[in-house]
């Protein structure tokens, strides 16, 4: 039975990523492998995986190598600021095993309300009823709001490997829910 999977940020064949975020690599080539590794070691080739942006910086052929060497059965990735090369990849192969989102995206997975985004907001659709957020691009600068249903799914904050959705299921229950936007009284259908 597939699993479901989500990360954000592994910044693949981005050099300077290492020194802007600190990260525990001698060089590109090391980090390379050690997400990769770290990737497969928990994702299976029968497994979903979204990915919140910034997959990969460079070229085109790149983009194609990391997606021939990362176990998964359908990648979802919601754009992020550098992602332009793997725009060009998609646009330019059409993989039947991925779909590219903009940088939003609202879907239910197992029944719950998720708004998976490369970037956090404060509030989001059903926050107010419980819905999860889950981001990236901060590289674990924010600080977790424990009274918000939402939080970094970057690989800098989860030892460089995406994290299961039973791992969301229990970050998320272990916050205090107290929703900022309450819209009392309103109706949320507009029409």
């Amino acid at each position: 039975m597939s699993k479901v999977f989500f990360c954000s940020d592994t910044h693949f064949a981005h050099a300077r990523i290492i020194q802007y975020c600190n990260r525990p690599f001698r060089d590109v080539l090391e980090m390379n492998n050690k997400l990769i590794e770290n990737w497969n070691s928990v994702v299976s080739k029968d497994d979903v995986v979204y990915h919140l942006g910034d997959f990969h910086l460079g070229s085109h052929r790149g983009a194609q190598y990391f997606m021939d060497s990362l176990n998964f059965k359908f990648l979802h990735l919601v754009k992020g600021n550098h992602d332009k090369s793997f725009c060009e990849w998609y646009k330019r192969n059409n993989p039947q095993n991925c779909m590219l989102h903009d940088s939003y995206l609202e879907t239910k997975i197992e029944g719950h309300d998720f708004t998976l985004c490369h970037y956090a907001m404060r509030v989001f659709n059903k926050s107010h009823h419980g819905a999860y957020h889950l981001y990236g691009h901060s590289h674990g600068t924010l600080e977790d709001d424990p009274n918000s249903l939402s939080f970094d799914v970057g690989v800098d904050c989860h030892n460089y490997t995406p994290i299961s959705l039973e791992q969301v299921k229990d970050i998320m229950s272990r916050k205090k829910f107290k929703p900022v936007d309450k819209h009392k009284g309103v109706d949320d259908d507009c029409s």
